[in-house]
This record gives structure tokens, C-alpha cells and sequence, in this order.
């Protein structure tokens, strides 16, 4: 692996984590926008704004030039959020060589199209294979030593298995899928079950609602993740249950947080512009309810979720209406 380059785009807290992680096993230039935090990586081995107290690899380089990150790289790894996903992807395009396999680490939806960051890669990227990783990954976790699990997915076995080398490493554990759309769907999609979630621990719901919630949730992703493409099996897996577990009950998910806070009666707006971090929850409810209508799925989580980041609905009003749901047999929706 040692022959490859990895460039990762992103100085947030998951990209800088991959990027230290891929370290063990490939050279890494990582791309920020911030020369502050390019800086401080470079110099004392550490980026105190998104992951406070972690001693980074002294190896991890850091550029805030997309050509020099991108231009001598075998694998590219997309760490930037949803919203400015495509803006640095097409400067990618003008320095990334021919076949170079682009993989996503964005766990949110375009909001004007309503695209997966996959989709956006074989727009703007044709000809590139294609990958996503993804799955129940807190990043301060995994920079602390404790063990964690992913899964690496992509259509082509063989390329997907060569990755699957590049993101192992220690304690943490890349599994391999093929399920891309499966796998992209989960990790978007249950950051809104989170915010509901946060939302009843607000509320000072128990253990049972959010149980309830949790097991409601999957569902209802799973029943839209489906109906897009993906399997259903996909859903049980790491990048599905496992990822929604740990985005609904650590006190770390962003987005749970924002859940929690509009829980306690706070605005949405306030909630948003204190975070230094992005909660892609809030920024993909409405490309997934258009997404809903689209199929024809009903997701009443998801709905209530969305009401009340529009301002459409309170969080008790939302609240009471997520608890009636489940009234008929358990497979149906609601």
C-alpha cells in the first residue's frame, strides 16, 4: 500500500480522522481551506478546532492547494459537506489524473437536487470508479485508540478490496459492500431519526421512546432506501443500524445534539450558528422528504422531523404525533 497516495479533501474532524488513519498505511496530503489549520497540522500536529486534545501523525501532511494535494494521487477522499461538496469537486476535476478512485465521506444529500455525493462524483467525475465510506464512526472516538468499524462500498469487488487495505488500520475495522446506494442512503438518512431522537431526550423522553424511535426509524429508512435501489440487508448492517445507534445515543452526534436543543425549546437558527461542526441532519430533511413524496413512501419520523426544522411544528406537538405512530401491524408504515 506504501505505493499509494491518498489525497483526503476536508480538515473537518472525519476527514482529518481517515487522514490519520490512512497514514499506517499510505502517504497522505490532506486538503483544508483554512491555511491556519493546514498550518497548525503541519506544525504541531494537531487541529484543535473540530478535534480537541488528539496528537495527530507527524507523517500527515496538509495543503490548502488542491493541485498539490490532488495531483499525484491514486485515491482521492471526498471529507467535504454536502453543501460544498460539488464547488470542490470540480477543482478536483482540473488536477485528478484519469481512473483515480474518488471516495465519499459525506453523509448528506445535495439540497437543490436532492443528489448522493456518488451521484455527484459521476457527474462531475465520469469515468472514475466510485466508492463511499461509511458506518457508526465517532470521530474522537477512533482518534482516541478505541475500536470502531466501517464499511468501505463500492461496485467493483476487486478495486473495493484493494481500499478495503488502505482504511484498515489497528482497531479499526473496514468491511467491504457493494451496496453503494444502500450504504450512502443509511449513513444520510439517520442523522434525521437522530434529531428526532435528541428531540424526545430534550423532551425528557425515557429509554423506551427512544428504543421505540430507533427500531421506527430504521423502517422507515429502510423502507425508502429500498425503494431508491438499495438492499434491504444494507440496513441491518454497519452502515445502517450501526451507524444509527451511535448517531442517536452519544452525546458527540451532531446531529442528536441539534435534536436535544430544539428538544429544550431552543431555535433552530440559534442551535446552528453556536455549532462549529455541520449537522447534515438539518440540511438533508428537506431533499429527503422530497425524495419520500417522490417514491410514494410514507415516513412519518421523518416528516415530523422536517416540520419542525421549517418552523412548521413544535417539537411537543411533533413529539406527541412521533409517539402515536405504530398503532397498525408492525410491518406497515407509521
Amino acid at each position: 500500500m506504501a505505493n499509494l497516495n491518498v489525497a483526503v479533501m476536508g480538515g473537518g474532524s472525519w476527514g482529518t480522522t481517515v487522514a490519520s488513519l490512512v497514514t499506517r498505511n499510505a502517504p497522505v496530503r490532506l486538503w483544508a481551506r483554512n491555511p491556519a489549520t493546514v498550518d497548525e497540522i503541519n506544525t504541531q500536529h494537531s487541529n484543535e478546532t473540530y478535534l480537541p486534545g488528539a496528537k495527530l501523525p507527524d507523517k500527515l501532511e496538509a495543503t490548502n492547494d488542491i493541485a498539490e494535494a490532488v495531483g499525484g494521487a491514486d485515491i482521492v477522499v471526498m471529507g467535504i459537506p454536502s453543501n460544498n461538496f460539488r464547488t470542490v469537486l470540480q477543482e478536483v476535476k482540473k488536477h485528478i489524473r484519469a481512473w483515480v478512485p474518488v471516495i465519499s465521506l459525506t453523509k448528506g444529500l445535495e439540497l437543490d437536487t436532492g443528489m448522493r455525493m456518488t451521484e455527484i462524483i459521476n457527474e462531475v467525475l465520469p469515468g472514475h470508479p466510485v466508492g463511499v465510506l461509511t458506518g457508526p464512526n465517532l470521530a474522537r472516538e477512533i482518534m482516541a485508540g478505541q475500536a470502531a468499524a466501517a464499511v468501505i462500498a463500492m461496485e467493483d469487488e476487486i478495486i473495493v478490496r484493494e481500499l478495503q487495505n488502505v482504511f484498515k488500520s489497528g482497531l479499526f475495522r473496514a468491511y467491504t459492500n457493494t451496496d453503494v446506494i444502500g450504504c450512502e442512503l443509511g449513513g444520510v438518512l439517520k442523522n434525521i431519526v437522530a434529531i428526532a431522537v435528541g428531540m424526545g431526550d430534550g423532551q425528557g423522553a425515557g429509554d423506551n421512546t427512544r428504543s421505540a424511535l430507533i427500531t421506527r426509524g430504521l423502517a422507515e429508512i429502510t423502507r425508502l432506501g429500498v425503494a431508491m435501489g438499495g438492499r434491504a440487508e444494507t440496513f441491518s448492517g454497519l452502515a445502517g443500524m450501526g451507524d444509527m445507534i451511535a448517531t442517536c445515543t452519544s452525546p458527540q452526534s451532531r446531529n442528536r445534539h441539534v435534536g436535544v436543543e430544539l428538544g429544550k425549546g431552543r431555535n433552530i437558527q440559534d442551535i446552528i450558528d453556536e455549532m462549529v461542526m455541520v449537522a447534515e441532519g438539518v440540511k438533508s430533511a428537506p431533499a429527503v422528504m422530497a425524495l419520500s413524496e417522490q417514491y410514494g413512501i410514507e415516513m412519518p419520523i421523518v416528516r415530523d422531523v422536517y416540520r419542525v426544522l421549517s418552523g412548521d411544528s413544535t417539537v411537543s406537538r411533533a413529539f406527541r404525533g412521533l409517539l402515536r405512530v405504530g398503532v397498525g401491524a408492525e410491518s406497515e408504515p407509521g
